[in-house]
Parts: C-alpha cells; sequence; structure tokens
C-alpha cells in the first residue's frame, strides 16, 4: 500500500532534470560525438513516422508537378507544331521562288541564244477542252503582240498567237490538230510539216516518202517557210520512223522539246528586222527580270 500511494518527483523537478540530461546529449553529442549511433539508430526507427507524415504533402506536390508540366508539354507541342506548318509553307514558298528564278534564268538565257527581240509572258490560264491545246498569256495588244506571232519557252516553239485582246492573248500549241508548222531536219536539210496529233507529247510528220532520209532522234527546226516563224528554231526531235511498203508515205513521230505541259512562262518573238509597235511607256528601258520587259539579245 506504501508503494501505491508513494509521491515521485515534483512535475517541475521532472523538467529540470529532463532539461539537464539534454543539455548533457547535446553537449556529448557536438563535443564528443558520443551520440552518433544512438541517432543513427533512432532515425532509422522514426523514418517510417516521418514518411507516413510527409505522404500528403509529397502526393500533392507531385500531382501539381505533374498536371503543369503536362500542361508546357501540351502547349509546348501545339506552338512547335504551328511553327513547323509556318516553316513548311516558307519552305514550299521559297522552293517556288527558286524554281521561277531558275525558270526566268534559262528563258534570258534563250532570248540571249535565239538573237531576237522577245517579250517574257507569263500563263495565266489554259483551255479546258481535250480536244483543243492552248494556253492564255498575260501579254496582249497594248504590249505589242499581233495574231500569228512566233512562241517559245526556255527549250523550243510551243506555238503562235492566234487570237488578242488588250491585256491578253491565247496561244495555239504546236501539239493541236489544227496547227501544222514548216520544218526541217537539221541533219541534211529535208524539209516537212510538223502536224498536232492532239497529244501534248507528240508530233506527226504525214507527208514523208518512204525513202526519205530521215533517222530515230533526228532533230527538227523551223524552216522559216510560211513567214510565222524565223528559221533555226528547235522544235521537236523524231522518236519514230516506219516504212511500210505499199504505202507511199512513211509514219514519223517526234517529240516537241517544249515543255508543254509544264512551263509557266514564255517568250513572245519578233525578229530584229520587224519590230514591233509598243506604246511609249513600254518603250523605256527596264530590268530584265521584270515580267513587262522586253528583252533584246545581242
Amino acid at each position: 500500500m506504501k508503494f501505491i500511494f508513494a509521491e515521485g518527483p515534483s512535475q517541475g523537478a521532472r523538467v529540470i532534470g529532463a532539461m539537464i540530461l539534454s543539455i548533457l546529449l547535446m553537449v556529448m553529442d557536438h563535443r564528443f560525438h558520443q551520440t552518433e549511433t544512438l541517432r543513427s539508430t533512432l532515425s532509422v526507427l522514426t523514418y517510417p513516422i516521418q514518411f507516413l507524415a510527409e505522404t500528403p504533402s509529397n502526393i500533392g506536390s507531385w500531382v501539381m508537378e505533374t498536371l503543369q508540366t503536362r500542361r508546357e508539354l501540351q502547349q509546348s507541342n501545339q506552338s512547335l507544331h504551328r511553327e513547323n506548318l509556318k516553316l513548311k509553307a516558307e519552305l514550299q514558298l521559297v522552293a517556288a521562288l527558286q524554281a521561277e528564278n531558275e525558270r526566268l534564268r534559262d528563258l534570258l538565257g534563250s532570248a540571249y541564244k535565239i538573237g531576237n527581240r522577245v517579250l517574257v509572258a507569263e500563263l495565266s490560264a489554259m483551255d479546258l477542252d481535250p480536244f483543243r491545246q492552248q494556253i492564255v498569256v498575260d501579254k496582249g495588244s497594248r504590249s505589242g503582240v499581233f495574231e500569228g506571232q512566233a512562241v517559245l519557252d526556255a527549250h523550243a516553239v510551243m506555238g503562235q498567237v492566234i487570237h488578242v485582246s488588250p491585256l491578253n492573248a491565247t496561244v495555239l500549241l504546236i501539239t493541236d490538230v489544227e496547227h501544222a508548222l514548216p520544218v526541217q531536219v537539221l541533219r541534211n536539210g529535208l524539209r516537212t510539216i510538223a502536224v498536232g496529233s492532239g497529244r501534248i507529247n507528240q508530233l506527226e510528220m504525214p507527208y514523208l516518202p518512204n525513202n526519205a532520209d530521215i533517222r530515230s532522234d533526228d532533230l527538227l527546226v523551223t524552216s522559216g517557210l510560211g513567214g510565222k516563224f524565223p528559221p533555226g528554231y528547235p522544235v521537236a526531235r523524231v522518236t519514230e520512223v516506219k516504212r511500210q511498203p505499199g504505202k507511199p508515205f512513211a509514219t514519223v513521230l517526234a517529240r516537241p522539246l517544249a515543255q508543254l505541259d509544264r512551263t509557266r512562262e514564255a517568250l513572245l518573238v519578233w525578229e530584229v528586222n520587224v519590230p514591233p509597235e509598243f506604246p511609249e511607256e513600254e518603250q523605256q528601258p527596264a530590268p530584265a527580270a521584270l515580267p513587262d520587259t522586253e528583252v533584246t539579245a545581242p
């Protein structure tokens, strides 16, 4: 009974004793490192409690960081996608400008090779009738264009002007079935007529006898007969020669050298001795690269 009712040290004494013990432990740990092992053991035992206490905060931080990172990634992805589309569009424009520059250089070089007075025109429309092979260029009578005028690209003869308005002109291509062009074989001077077949990549020479001296790969040039085309312009290259006994004429086919289905610019040609009647505002010299510029080759 005495043990049950015995009184221990007072509360104040206990607090003071605990403070003294704490101070002694801190001094021993700081000065003599005597409690390093004890502290490490206690930290291992209390780690689960510390982990559980920090878990809600860690989960909240992880969720916020994940959502924020996902949002930033989505925004960055959208921004990069838009920038990629923009750069692709600009790249296409650069490629188109480069191709156009090369075409204009070819046209300019062709003008100097021709040695005649030329005007650079751009294709503005084409005939949608499958049985007609015509194009429309953006130069007309105001630029001195006239009916029957020869039209070339950077490689060869394209056709001739058949209709002129003040602002544009219609060109009949050499492959149209109604077009006939006097040509000659460059190798031996043999003259014939190249007739359009209705196909964009084929000409016919229906009036050559079987014994005519013509071969595959012969180059055909304008003969100058008829007064429409000056002599010496490339027209086509022979692709097939069939001689059939019993028939008066051979079957001769040729491939046009002009890029009739791909060209964007054309050359309207005047011979040097037949200058066109240009308006006064178009007689002023201008840089050769402008669309309405006349180019006089040396």
